[in-house]
């Protein structure tokens, strides 16, 4: 993605710019949006899309707050009852974004209010005006949004008119690869190079670049796509045009497409469904239904919804419904047992749904305001009724409200099931966009409410400004504050009952912190719940977890793109079970020489990066202060790393070590100089551009591309970027001051001589990744003497230190994005690739991950539906447990939009004799045996010898040790074996050794069995 940037505020927007691109935050920051009843939902949608960023929200909801509000209204306070709800709570939500100016309508919603908008967002009204509304919107081109949610239901409408612009329907990157042969015939056959497939599919667009011969195609308007395999599709006839001779680009062509919305009142009557949950295929014509039951019941009652568990109000419900449905065009079948716990749970207000749907409305809403992604169209209806306790028999009495903020919730779930919310005791890891998700969930909830109940909630990272655009629990302000502290006290505000309640830490999870995270910890909470970034930390938390055995609620986003995982201990596999596939890395020789993509020169620039401004300094400082340097850091490293490293420091201390500012200008253009022309006239001298292999094939075939030199011009503004970021990095290693007068260093640039370069013969340069580059020889080898010998005496450098450049990207001021773009574009200048704007560059070679509040709010909702399920896991008599078909592992693309819910894996099992065993299973001894016990007590139980028993990397015992020595070890208990072979005792905080072993049967062949734990300590 590309574009102009300088009206938006980056800063603040930028992971979201990369969701979205340029053109659709233009579009919304033009665009007006009325929302329509503040309670939990309305507020929701609100929050999203005043992060997002558009011209403008104006709430409308005259009605006085509720105490029941507060079950899912985050921004409302008991001290706000009786009070307007939209008035409380425009000035909180305000306070989201200084862009986006948030008031309050004080007039009826006439027609001519419903005109002045872009967007209108109806969550809480009766059906008659719901319709009046949507009439007005589709006659003033105004896009049209309804929805609600009733306990463990919800429902959401779009009408954006009868033909809405659709600009770009997925928001993927466009396809684009190298050509290998076009066919001259009818159907135009494009055979692509083998090494990657083209993913294109039926009736999508192409156009082509730097095709030879059949020129024709270069620039053509877009030509539908017909896949005819994985490295071939049809163009259409190219009988009329010129031979194709070689090479050539193609590249993925966005289409606009057009939609045609039913209104709301057409679409009650004949409702298309986008199906959210395959396995409930027949829920949405029901629910359909159901919804306008609901609704007629409230207009026969004079806006009250069904009571609670009571079972007149259900039937009649049920009755209504019946009658609708018969007279439907569209009749369905009803279960009356579905439709009766949606009457029962009518007034039913749950966070983890009004998260779901907030976060799916918002993203419709910016669809509304910008075309980008595909909408709805037209009814989409979700329910999650298996998060029901196990056996759970709903009564009247136990639903119906006391006057508390959780009455939606016990609505939903009866007073016992939230006395165990109440009282979990639960682990978040990770206070950032889903962690501040997570914890305004948990605190509507009441999680941790109650006297028993807590929650643990770590992040060692503090708040950016780029944080703001999506982890709303932080303001302008927290800049520079710890995001778990923050996080936690904005909470405590929402729901002053969790007050003392929430335990931060700062200390990042791993194996240096099992000391604070440790087996005491772990036994004293309920479950862990991921809000983590990275895959390292993740598999860290699921081997605690496992090892634990605490149930763990994973989840992540991409951009629209989101997943959720629910791991219970002996149910399902561990997250660590299944491995994405390892992200493709550029092969060296590519890197190095043979770039064919804009992605190869950025990472080409950020390993240049760090070879001219991290790596020296941080070699000069190592070998200024650290004695033997050379011996005790080259003990394994071969000749070329030595002299590399070596000629490195010398020159940093030595030969270009700069005394002024000039002198880095004058570095700076060398280094442009060796980069950009030395290089590639020592490339084109080992193979011209019309070398040949031994083939007679051209050596610069695709996906080779031949390269030219470039000779620096004080006038290309390009040339000067990169003299300029490199002069002010490079005095910065030196603590020396830079400069931003442009001018000036176009003129000192222009005016350093540069050595004439002539290229060398016998140089190597590596073509294939698997080439065999030689090692050092007598030369190197008589180098590196010469080298070492030269070497400035690090006492003459006392106190002497450099600052070596740490890549930061969001710093815009640190020139380090700035000398990227520069270099990669000139590299790409090099060889003929189409350059990126520092926009792009900054988003690959900061490796950004593009994030958006809308899918944050609804993948925590979803986990959070998880964590219902885990709470009520067990029957009130202890005899049931949940299933696991009841557990939803999810996957959603809010732009398609698209989800798919499926079970999870159950975990692999592995027998031996009559016993089968999973990963979560192991050999569990309450006291610190001896090795001689747990060999005696396989022999027994089992019939199996153990040949070896370990603890991580230590070897404990095995057969084949000497046999004095193995009989000492066998009367060891397992924590005098361990400490005999590390020399020193188990933690403090340790209390259970965990150890594998080896076991053979009586017939010799290896038996694998579970893990051994050993209590050690109390």
């Amino acid at each position: 993605m590309s574009g102009n940037t300088a009206d938006i505020d980056e800063g603040l927007y930028s992971r979201q710019l990369y969701v979205l691109g340029v053109e659709a935050m233009k579009k919304m920051s033009t665009s007006n949006v009325l929302i329509v009843g503040l309670k939990g939902l309305g507020c929701e949608i609100a929050k999203n899309v005043v992060l997002a960023g558009v011209k403008s929200v104006t709430l409308y909801d005259p009605s006085p707050v509720a105490i029941s509000d507060l079950s899912s209204q985050f921004f409302l306070h008991q001290e706000d009852v009786g009070k307007p709800r939209a008035k409380v709570s425009a000035p909180r939500l305000a306070e989201l974004n200084q862009y986006v100016p948030v008031s309050v309508l004080d007039q009826e919603l006439t027609p001519e209010v419903i005109a002045t908008f872009k967007c209108v967002v109806v969550t809480d009204l009766p059906q008659q005006q719901k319709l009046e509304i949507s009439e007005a919107a589709r006659q003033h081109n105004v896009c049209f949004i309804s929805t609600e949610t009733r306990g463990l239901f919800g429902y959401a409408f779009n009408d954006f008119g009868s033909e809405f612009l659709v600009i770009d329907p997925t928001g993927e990157e466009p396809l684009s690869g190298m050509v290998a042969s076009i066919d001259q015939g009818q159907e135009g056959i494009v055979t692509c190079l083998d090494e990657t497939r083209h993913g294109l599919e039926d009736g999508q667009f192409v156009t082509f670049s730097e095709v030879q011969g059949m020129t024709e195609l270069n620039e053509c308007e877009p030509r539908k796509v017909k896949v005819l395999g994985p490295y071939s599709f049809s163009i259409g006839d190219t009988s009329s045009l010129s031979a194709h001779k070689r090479g050539g680009l193609f590249k993925q062509v966005k289409m606009p497409v057009t939609q045609n919305f039913k209104s709301f009142k057409e679409a009650l009557e004949t409702p298309e469904f986008f199906f959210s949950d395959f396995a409930k295929f027949d829920r949405p014509a029901q629910l359909h239904v159901g919804f306008q039951a609901l609704h007629a019941f409230a207009a026969a009652n004079d806006g009250r919804m069904p009571r609670v568990g009571n079972d007149e109000d259900a039937n009649e419900v049920i009755r209504l419904a019946n009658e609708i449905n018969d007279a439907w065009s569209q009749k369905t079948e009803l279960d009356d047992k579905l439709l009766k716990q949606l009457a029962y749970q009518a007034t039913g207000d749950l966070s983890p749904m009004v998260a779901v749907f907030g976060g799916l409305v918002a993203q419709e809403v910016l669809k509304a305001c910008t075309g980008k992604f595909t909408p709805i169209n037209n009814f989409m209806y979700f329910d999650a009724l298996e998060c029901l306790p196990v056996d759970f028999e709903p009564s009247e009495a136990d639903l119906k409200p006391e006057g508390s903020r959780y009455d939606g919730q016990v609505a939903v779930f009866g007073r016992a099931f939230q006395e165990k919310l109440a009282n979990y005791r639960g682990f978040l890891v990770g206070s950032g966009a889903i962690g501040c998700e997570m914890l305004k969930n948990w605190a509507m909830m009441g999680i941790a409410s109650g006297e028993n109940g807590v929650i643990h909630v770590t992040d060692m990272d503090t708040i950016e400004k780029s944080n703001l655009n999506r982890q709303f629990l932080f303001r302008p302000a927290d800049v520079g504050q710890l995001k778990s502290e923050t996080a936690a006290r904005a909470v405590v505000k929402m729901n002053p009952d969790i007050t003392g309640k929430i335990v931060t830490h700062q200390e990042r999870v791993g194996p240096e912190t099992e000391s604070v995270y440790d087996d005491d910890f772990y036994e004293h909470i309920d479950g862990v719940t991921n809000a983590l970034d990275n895959v390292e930390a993740r598999k860290y938390m699921d081997k605690r977890c496992l090892f634990y055995r605490k149930p763990l609620l994973e989840s992540g986003t991409l951009g629209t793109k989101g997943n959720t995982q629910v791991v219970v201990p002996h149910l399902t596999e561990t997250y660590s079970a299944s491995n994405d596939p390892s992200e493709k890395q550029i092969p060296i020789c590519t890197l190095k020489n043979f770039p064919n993509a804009i992605e190869h020169t950025i990472q080409w620039a950020r390993d240049i990066f760090e070879g001219l401004f991290a790596q020296p300094a941080e070699s000069v400082n190592a070998y200024l202060s650290t004695p033997d340097y050379i011996e005790k850091s080259f003990a394994s490293a071969n000749e070329t790393t030595k002299i590399e490293t070596l000629e490195k420091i010398r020159e940093f201390l030595v030969t270009d070590k700069p005394m002024a500012f000039a002198d880095c200008v004058a570095w700076a253009r060398t280094n442009f100089e060796s980069l950009f022309n030395n290089a590639i006239q020592q490339l084109l001298f080992n193979f011209p551009h019309d070398s040949t292999l031994s083939s007679g094939q051209p050596f610069w075939s695709p996906p080779k591309r031949a390269p030219d030199a470039i000779a620096f011009d004080p006038s290309n503004d390009l040339h000067v970027d990169f003299v300029m970021a490199a002069a002010n990095l490079h005095a910065f290693n030196y603590g020396l001051k830079g400069s931003r007068d442009r001018e000036h260093i176009r003129q000192a640039a222009a005016a350093v001589e540069v050595p004439k370069f002539e290229p060398k013969s016998g140089v190597k340069i590596q073509v294939n990744e698997n080439e065999d580059m030689g090692s050092g020889t007598d030369a190197d080898a008589n180098k590196l003497s010469e080298l070492i010998a030269s070497l400035p005496d690090p006492a003459a450098y006392a106190g002497v230190r450099l600052e070596p450049a740490d890549f930061e990207k969001d710093d815009d001021s640190n020139f380090h994005i700035d000398f990227i773009t520069a270099a990669s574009n000139l590299r790409a200048s090099n060889y003929g690739i189409a350059l990126a704007d520092r926009f792009r560059t900054k988003q690959i070679a900061g490796k950004i991950i593009p994030a958006i509040a809308t899918t944050t709010s609804l993948v925590t909702g979803l986990v959070c539906l998880e964590l219902y399920k885990l709470v009520g896991s067990v029957s009130a008599d202890g005899q049931t447990q949940r299933k696991l078909e009841d557990y939803k592992n999810g996957f959603a693309n809010l732009a398609l939009p698209f989800f798919a819910f499926s079970e999870p894996i159950p975990p692999a099992k592995t027998k031996f004799k009559d016993t089968e065993f999973t990963e979560w299973d192991s050999f569990d001894y309450d006291h610190d045996v001896t090795l001689q016990e747990l060999v005696d007590d396989f022999e027994k139980k089992y019939e199996l010898e153990l040949t070896m028993i370990s603890s991580d990397v230590s070897m404990l015992y095995a057969t084949f040790y000497p046999k004095k020595k193995a009989e000492a070890r066998l009367q060891m208990k397992a924590s005098e074996a361990l400490k005999s072979v590390t020399g020193k005792d188990a933690p403090a905080h340790v209390k259970w050794m965990l150890m594998d072993v080896c076991c053979e049967d009586k017939d010799g062949e290896d038996v694998d069995v579970p893990s051994i734990r050993v209590k050690i300590r109390d």
